[in-house]
């Protein structure tokens, strides 16, 4: 059962409702959980439809799934410049977590990570 299951749209408001309802995990999980989100939004386009997803695995690590329906745009690790105002949030997902991925389905992708 996860610890939380959200369908909503890929919105700027969306990335403080998912912060709040991640209040009782530690700030990691929160932080790569919106970042997860803020790529949608960035790469996707507002309004994009998404399930996020965080749960306790059994090796009692902590996943966090965000699934949108494009399958083919597919995440990249940048290497930002001091300067650069974006390309880090993939950057602090694999700084953060144990691992991440992606998962390619017919109808979509979850990009997840693990912590």
């Amino acid at each position: 059962m996860p610890d939380l299951a959200l369908d909503l749209l890929a919105t700027p408001k969306s990335v403080p409702e998912i912060r709040h309802r991640l209040r009782a995990h530690d700030y990691e999980v929160r932080l790569c959980a919106t970042e997860l989100m803020t790529n949608v939004i960035d790469h996707l386009g507002e309004g994009t439809p998404v399930s996020v997803r965080v749960y306790t695995t059994d090796g009692d690590r902590t996943r966090v799934e965000v699934t949108d329906p494009d399958p083919r745009a597919l995440p990249t690790l940048l290497h930002a410049t001091l300067t650069d105002e974006c390309g880090r949030g993939l950057t602090l997902v694999g700084a953060l977590a144990l691992r991440w991925g992606v998962e390619q389905g017919l109808r979509g992708k979850t990009v997840w990570c693990e912590l």
